[in-house]
Order: structure tokens, then C-alpha cells, then sequence
């Protein structure tokens, strides 16, 4: 079985390879009369595509998106939206040498053991190429959810942290690495362009923060909102990791250091005095910030030799030629957000349909 599809209520499948003529995304389970157009996807889209500063691919794509179903005189009507985004710069040709030899790092050789066929070309499926329909998908789930604020930043690049004393969020675009620490977007500057220059890549964090989100979002068990949003974000191409809250930290913590300690609040609602458990406790929303981060291995397309087998299992070494992210996490950053704003929406929509009464 083919796993194309996320979500419960809300569910979005994605469709389309790297070098195809197109990708897309069909998303169902949106609910009907939501005023709903292309100029309320192609901002977001924008945010992510290619090609807009050297710290990114030099692949250059307009990524316009088209609404082909699912709306009526400017609003969903309930049924399946679909979505397409054209490929128009496509080089198929940068791959030809990879089409014998597995690119270590990437799903090359998982792909060839899983289905006996790969696409060679930019990775098909597997590229990062995927994550604009994701993008498209997201902007429909954050019209579900418009007491949602979600707001994801680059919080570490190639090791070099942000002052988190220093964190503005105005600076998230001013720059060109979603950054909120302006001394430090200048410092990754220097960082990325010798990455690239020395034909190698750089890892990064983004930190995701949704603010807004009531108490009850979520269920127990088997449907955790923390645990749907792990999965979320670990689908995305290359993450190698993911926190809630504190996450790792909070291993180092003492019982009475990682409380959450709650105080009389508004309306007979808790006021909380920390936050190190990211807004969620048993599966479910506390009112308070849902807070993520999201670690990007470095690209593992770089120019720089590696050793590695044909499909024929010789030995050999390879350069993986084309235009490539010198640091993917820095794109990676608005399909995070996108993907926090379908978990949240699915989960709210699979809050009403039990709790009717609220």
C-alpha cells in the first residue's frame, strides 16, 4: 500500500514528481462556504519557491497554483479542492550521471529496494520538489483555523544559534533566512556562502509556534495533537528529528523545573507561568503556545565526492551536479508552518465532530 494521503478529517493527498510536467494536492474534508481563491495560496507559495537569493536552489519557478475543483463563486463547496502547480524549469540532464550510482544521503537506493524503479531525476517523489503542494494544502487548512497564528523561523543554522534575547519577529522577512535575529542572519551569510562555495551543505532548527489555539484540541492515546505533529513534521524531506516543548531538555530537568504551574486566570481559565511542555498535555490543547522544532540535515546534494555503489553494486564515487539548497532548512521553513496549520485544522475539525456542544 501507497501512503500519499495525511490526516483524519481534513485530509490532503499530494501527487507529482520533481521533473514531471506537474505536482499538486487534492485536499478533503474542507468545510463548505470558505471564501477561498488562488490569491489566498500563491502568498505562501511564494514564501517557499526557488530561486530567490543565492542562499537557495538557483532553480527558477514561478510555482503559480491553479484551483481546478472543490470551490463555487469564490468558495469551497465541500467537495474535494484540487490543486496544480507547474514544473516549467526542469533539467533532467544535470542527472544523468546519477542514473547508475545511488546518491548516499538521499532515498535513491531505498526507493530502488522498496519498488525495483527510481526516478533519477532530482529524486522524483523523494525531492523537496513534493513540499509546494504541501504549502498549497497548508494555506486551505489555516482558513479552517483563523483564531490561529503560526508563526516558524530559522532558530539555529549550521550550529550558530539566535540570541533568543535578541528575537524580533518583524526581521522574519527582512531577511533572506526567515530569521528573527537580525545579527545573526548577517552572520549566516558568511556561513551559507562558504557552504556553497566549498560545494558542501549546512543543517538547520526552525522553530514553529502557534498561538491562539484553544484548550481541547487533540485526543487521548492514539490521536495526540503532539504526536500527529511529530508525524507531520518527520515527513518532511529531511528532518532527522523533532521536539514538543522542552523536548530533549526536558530530560534534564527536574520534576519541579519542568512543571507548567498554573494560577487562577480569566473566566475560571488557568494562567500558566511556563510553557515547557509546548501547549499540549495528554494529546491535547492547553490554550497555551503550541511550540515545535524541527532539525534539517544538511542537503545531501553537494559537489564534494562521496564514495558510493552503482545499482550494479560497484564501487564508485560520486558529485551530485544541478542546483541544489546549499542549507534546506531555510526553505523548509514555510512547510512547517504548513504542515502545523493541517494538523491544527484537522484537529479541529475532529474536535467538533465529537464536542459538538463546543
Amino acid at each position: 500500500m501507497s501512503w500519499n494521503t495525511f490526516g483524519r478529517v481534513l485530509r490532503f493527498t499530494t501527487w507529482g514528481e520533481s521533473h514531471g510536467p506537474a505536482l499538486g494536492a487534492v485536499v478533503d474534508g474542507c468545510p463548505p462556504l470558505i471564501a477561498l481563491s488562488e490569491s489566498d495560496i500563491q502568498p505562501f507559495l511564494d514564501a517557499r519557491k526557488p530561486g530567490q537569493n543565492r542562499f537557495t536552489t538557483q532553480r527558477q519557478e514561478a510555482d503559480l497554483v491553479r484551483i481546478l475543483s472543490g470551490t463555487f463563486e469564490g468558495q469551497t463547496t465541500g467537495t474535494p479542492i484540487s490543486l496544480m502547480i507547474e514544473n516549467t524549469d526542469q533539467r533532467s540532464k544535470d542527472y544523468s550521471e546519477i542514473a547508475k550510482a545511488y546518491r548516499p544521503g538521499h532515498a535513491d537506493y531505498a526507493y530502488d529496494a522498496k519498488y525495483g524503479i527510481r526516478d533519477y531525476r532530482g529524486g522524483g517523489r523523494s525531492s523537496a520538489r513534493e513540499t509546494a503542494a504541501r504549502v498549497a494544502a497548508g494555506a486551505i487548512a489555516r482558513l479552517i483555523i483563523p483564531e490561529v497564528t503560526i508563526t516558524a523561523y530559522v532558530c539555529e543554522l549550521g550550529g550558530d544559534k539566535i540570541d533568543r534575547d535578541n528575537i524580533d519577529f518583524a526581521e522574519i522577512g527582512k531577511n533572506p533566512f526567515f530569521c528573527p535575529d537580525a545579527a545573526a542572519a548577517k552572520r549566516w551569510e558568511e556561513k551559507v556562502d562558504a557552504a556553497r562555495k566549498a560545494g558542501s551543505s549546512l543543517g538547520a532548527i526552525v522553530e514553529c509556534v502557534a498561538e491562539g489555539v484553544p484548550a481541547g484540541w487533540g485526543a487521548p492515546i492514539y490521536a495526540k495533537l503532539d504526536s500527529d505533529l511529530a508525524a507531520a513534521m518527520m515527513s518532511i524531506n529531511a528532518v532527522k528529528g523533532v521536539e514538543i516543548g522542552d523536548g530533549f531538555e526536558a530530560a534534564r530537568l527536574t520534576g519541579e523545573e519542568n512543571a507548567d504551574p498554573m494560577r487562577p486566570g480569566n473566566e475560571g481559565n488557568p494562567r500558566f507561568t511556563a510553557n515547557h511542555a509546548g501547549g499540549t498535555a495528554g494529546g491535547i490543547s492547553t490554550g497555551q503556545p503550541v511550540v515545535c522544532r524541527v532539525a534539517f540535515k544538511p542537503t545531501s546534494s553537494i559537489l564534494t565526492p562521496v564514495e558510493t555503489i552503482t545499482s550494479d553494486g560497484e564501487a564508485t564515487e560520486i558529485r551530485t551536479k544541478g542546483r541544489h539548497d546549499p542549507c534546506v532548512g531555510i526553505r523548509g521553513t514555510p512547510v512547517v508552518e504548513a504542515m502545523m496549520a493541517l494538523v491544527l485544522a484537522d484537529h479541529k475539525l475532529l474536535h467538533r465532530a465529537q464536542n459538538a456542544h463546543n
